[in-house]
């Protein structure tokens, strides 16, 4: 994770789009139903009515403004038109002190001011810029850099901060800490050139250093790391188009923030902290219409680097955590989402509360897919029926990586959760320029992935929260152990599976791990409704590739990210418990989130439950990683088990 550096980039002169680019502004308009994210004026008036109460004053920092949902079973009994609860929640930071704020819209006053001692608020990369100057003022920053020979400080960008992560040792209890690195500029798009060997352990809360490692001097690589048009020389010969083009316009009908496509109704917001929020995710089967999620997102995201050395061992990053106002990045017409996308605004708070509109901020489109929807040859008679999927996305950017996350909706009643990783591999400097050196250690802990670049060895974990409500709110987990038996003897088999359903009490009961020796399928079900032959209605999680922690459990990293201990967890709704990772990550000093949760071995049968699934990589670095990533996708699947007395999609046209 590397902060905004701040440096202008001139990745097009002239954009140009070949088809009209819709775009409308989500949170500007007037709210139409309780989930909508704040409008403009509701930002405001948080920010004026903070401002009335003289709690505030122009050195607050304001790390979230968000909506404060309103209670799920007001949501759940709302009807279109009715006046609805309308509330924002702040996160304040003032001094080394912090405070959460809920604020009632309506009534144009506090509801509730509350002290939250012990912790830090995500840094946004506004917080990056104000240090920047800062650090670059420090002699010995000054002389460090100095000794390298840099001595013009406009080339310089001490913007790549992280949180000192807690190891057991608080060198200033309280304070905001953060690791930085500096690095020198050489070109428009390139992230720099890090200054290795210069670290600094920065005190955000007195704004100064506590101590400066100036260590071996590594010289600046000359390595081109540029990746514009421009600098890549000779590209490829352009070929030949593919339209994709709606003369009639989407097929998807939009009220407000609520969207309704192909039998799928679903409602969406852009958190500053999550992405995409989905809710009311239903289905029209016949005369019904059937709910599915009441709401999913993402929770967290963990990615740990594998170096022990003095200014890497402590970069293990709560991107969602940690990263203040990750979501989102603006799209690129036509490139980052297709001709036919309609596109999104957000209004949101900077760190001064004022408000900011990030254009284009999620793109919803209808895509062809390449997949057949279902087929049989019957004797030769071929009944085949094509398939198109319509996908909400958004972009997050977290330092360097950028992470798309789509939620594509099929027409066979599954949804499939994406996670894209494109951007940078972090990287350090050595001396040594390739492999071929022979110098074993400078790539004991990574691969170098261009001259005098080495990319440590790291992993990705995204913990998604999915508030199941399958035909209602009283829901359970069950786990299909799929389990070998032996046949009677005499018997010309002599083995085979069956499927033993087990439905989990508690959720200590629930915790899973996948394992290809013993498998599970995962579902969510109603067992109050049957389906006409008798199944409980239900979902499944059908997990794609997915890896575990390789940490020993006494590690402080892993403690604070207890949640990657498991693939699945389940716990009873409660609408606070919204962070796999705990509220507030940062310089955290022990476990939170599920973990903790947890242990209270809650009842989960036949109530309002949320499951909880993580999703990891892990990531070695190579040469094909330079100067930008190829997009990495990891996926997973909600697929209707027994939720429909036959194939949903059978009804398609030719």
């Amino acid at each position: 994770m590397k902060a905004n550096n701040g440096k202008a980039c001139s990745r097009h002169a002239v954009v140009a789009v070949l088809s009209f680019v819709f775009a409308f502004p989500v949170s500007s308009q007037v709210p139409k139903h309780p989930l909508d994210g704040l409008t403009a004026s509701e930002i405001w008036a948080t920010y004026e009515v903070l401002r009335s109460s003289r709690k505030v004053d122009n050195e607050t920092r304001y790390a979230t403004v968000d909506l404060h949902e309103p209670p799920k079973q007001d949501v759940l009994a709302w009807k279109p038109g009715q006046a609805t609860r309308r509330e924002a929640f702040a996160v304040l930071k003032q001094g080394a002190r912090t405070f959460e704020a809920v604020v009632d819209l309506n009534g144009k006053r506090i509801v509730s001011w509350t002290e939250v001692k012990g912790v830090q608020v995500s840094s946004p990369p506004e917080e990056a810029d104000e240090l920047d100057g800062l650090v670059k003022d420090n002699p010995e920053v000054k002389a460090g850099l100095k000794r390298r020979g840099i001595t013009d400080l406009n080339t310089v960008l001490c913007t790549d901060r992280h949180f000192a992560s807690y190891f057991g040792v608080d060198e200033a209890p309280g304070h905001r800490l953060f690791g930085v690195e500096c690095a020198q500029i050489t070109g428009p798009l390139e992230d720099g050139g890090a200054i290795e060997g210069l670290t600094i352990l920065w005190d955000a809360t007195t704004n100064k250093a506590l101590h400066v490692t100036d260590g071996e001097i590594v010289p600046v690589p000359k390595t081109d790391a540029n990746y514009d048009a421009a600098s890549v020389g000779t590209l490829r010969d352009v070929p030949t188009p593919i339209a994709v083009h709606q003369p009639l316009g989407p097929s998807f009908k939009l009220d407000g923030q609520t969207v309704s496509w192909q039998k799928w109704s679903f409602h969406f917001r852009i958190d500053r902290r999550v992405g995409p929020v989905i809710n009311n995710v239903s289905y029209q089967d016949g005369d019904k219409l059937r709910s599915i999620l009441y709401e999913g997102s993402l929770s967290e995201i963990f990615v740990p680097y594998m170096d022990p050395s003095e200014d890497w061992f402590d970069r293990t990053f709560f991107d969602a955590g940690e990263t203040g106002g990750a979501f989102a990045s603006s799209m690129e017409p036509a490139e980052d989402c297709p001709e036919n996308a309609v596109y999104f605004d957000q209004m949101y708070a900077n760190w001064k509360g004022i408000v900011q509109t990030k254009h284009r901020a999620a793109c919803l489109f209808e895509e062809p897919s390449s997949d057949m929807a279902w087929r049989h040859d019957d004797a030769g008679i071929v009944e085949s029926r094509k398939m198109r999927n319509l996908v909400l996305r958004t972009i997050g950017i977290f330092g360097n990586y950028d992470y798309i996350f789509d939620w594509v909706f099929q027409q066979d009643g599954t949804i499939r959760v994406r996670a894209g990783a494109s951007g940078w591999d972090q990287v350090h400097t050595v001396k040594n320029a390739t492999a071929a050196d022979g110098v074993e250690e400078a790539v004991k802990y990574g691969r170098f992935i261009a001259e005098h670049y080495v990319g440590p060895d790291h992993d990705h974990f995204f913990s998604f929260r999915l508030d199941f409500d399958v035909d209602g709110t009283a829901n359970s987990f069950v786990r299909d152990k799929l389990v070998m038996k032996r046949l009677p003897e005499g018997s010309l088999r002599k083995s085979l599976w069956v499927a033993e359903p087990e439905t989990a009490k508690t959720e200590e009961q629930a915790k899973a791990r996948m394992n290809m020796e013993a498998p599970e399928a995962w579902r969510i079900v109603n067992p109050n409704i049957k389906n006409p032959l008798g199944y409980p209605v239900g979902y499944e999680l059908m997990p794609g590739d997915n890896a575990m922690p390789l940490m020993s459990a006494d590690d402080y990293p892993q403690k604070r990210a207890g949640f990657t201990d498991y693939h699945i967890w389940v716990t009873p709704y409660r609408e606070n418990e919204r962070y796999a990772g705990g509220d507030y990550p940062a310089q955290s000093k022990a476990a939170d989130g599920l973990p903790v949760w947890t242990k209270a071995k809650r009842p989960i049968e036949n109530t309002d439950i949320v499951l909880w699934y993580t999703m990891g990589f892990h990531h070695v670095p190579h040469a094909e990683d330079w100067p930008v990533m190829p997009t990495v996708w990891h996926e997973f699947e909600l697929k209707p088990v027994n939720f429909f007395a036959r194939n949903p999609a059978l009804d398609l046209p030719k």
